[in-house]
């Protein structure tokens, strides 16, 4: 009889153990339905970023060395800054690049009791480009603008007997007018394609150019090239030539840049143009490079040169006044001081 009880009570506490078992599997099958029939909370996606942004500024301390320069300067300790601002847009098989650079500096050399200006250029330029079927090339359309913020001067010596120093009056009254704000402008706006091999290197070709080269001052007119009114007269004055010219040819920008590390890099950017209205004369060519060595969190040596060749330019060779021939004209700038950047990244 205690063996029947006994099998009786096993046989209960295993029923009811098993009766737990399925109602917690219950419950927690119910629980999981419960779950998986939530409404569940949506997580935004990340908007894409299509705009990258750059500005970098420099204000530096440094020794300049010019050559055959036409809009004047000295070499000698200079005070310059320079702003470099991009901003450039990406989505699908569209692309739209922009820069801005402004420099403007200043020299005060020992000879001369004047405050002079050596450093000054405005240059803009905008490329758009749209994938073709062939890769790495884009349909392209490009625009440029160049010219400076100020009037700059050539300081002549002065006439003197020996005598007497020249005074600040003196060199005022000797010198001449080398270029002003929109004398020279360079604008030009192109179609043609896009060639981007590299993340480093792009090709711009623009065999639909056009252009205008515009001379506001009339006294500097002859100089930049431009063309008289009346091409009859024998003897003309500034005003006897225009102002705007108009320019009709091919494009060719190429522009490379190396990123060695985080503190230095290397850009250039060589351009040449040819007018097709006058197939006799040379193409203008424009190469500019800038090194970037950054030392120090705020601090950077920077290297710049930039080389010009216009046919169409007067440059006093002999700087005496009298001979006038087209030339290279070479600029360099070796600089030390502040600099600092900030930049925003595509997702």
């Amino acid at each position: 009889m205690k063996r029947i009880l006994t099998i009786l009570a096993i046989l209960t506490c295993a029923t009811l153990r098993a009766q737990d078992v399925t109602d917690a599997q219950q419950a927690a099958a119910a629980a999981a339905q419960a779950i998986s029939e939530a409404p569940k909370e949506e997580v935004a996606a990340p908007k894409p970023v299509y705009w990258t942004k750059s500005l970098m500024t420099n204000i530096n301390f440094g020794q300049t060395a010019l050559w055959n320069w036409a809009a004047g300067g000295y070499n000698n300790y200079t005070l310059a800054g320079y702003i470099d601002a991009n901003a450039n847009y990406a989505k699908d098989k569209m692309v739209w690049n922009n820069r801005l650079q402004l420099d403007y500096g200043f020299l005060y050399s020992q000879d001369k009791p004047i405050l002079q200006k050596n450093k000054d250029r405005i240059y803009l330029e905008s490329k758009w480009g749209y994938d073709t079927p062939i890769k790495h090339l884009k349909y392209s359309a490009s625009f440029d603008f160049k010219t400076q913020f100020d009037t700059n001067w050539d300081y002549k010596t002065p006439a003197s007997d020996g005598s007497t120093e020249p005074t600040r009056e003196d060199w005022l009254a000797a010198r001449s007018l080398k270029s002003a704000l929109l004398s020279p402008a360079y604008m030009n706006l192109g179609l043609g394609v896009l060639w981007t091999p590299k993340p480093w290197l792009s090709v711009n070709f623009a065999p639909v150019t056009g252009g205008l080269v515009v001379v506001e001052d009339p006294r500097l007119r002859k100089t930049y090239g431009m063309e008289l009114f009346d091409a009859t007269i024998t003897d003309p004055v500034g005003s006897d030539y225009r102002p705007v010219r108009f320019e009709f040819g091919a494009q060719l920008k190429i522009d490379a840049g190396f990123q060695i590390n985080d503190n230095f890099s290397y850009t250039t950017q060589l351009a040449l143009f040819y007018n097709y209205l006058t197939p006799k004369v040379e193409p203008r060519i424009n190469w500019d490079n800038k090194v970037f060595w950054k030392l120090a969190k705020f601090f950077a040596l920077t290297l710049s040169t930039n080389l010009i060749y216009d046919p169409l330019v007067k440059i006093d060779i002999n700087k005496d006044g009298v001979v006038e021939e087209k030339g290279v004209q070479f600029k360099e700038f070796l600089e030390f001081g502040f600099s600092w950047t900030i930049a925003t990244k595509a997702k």
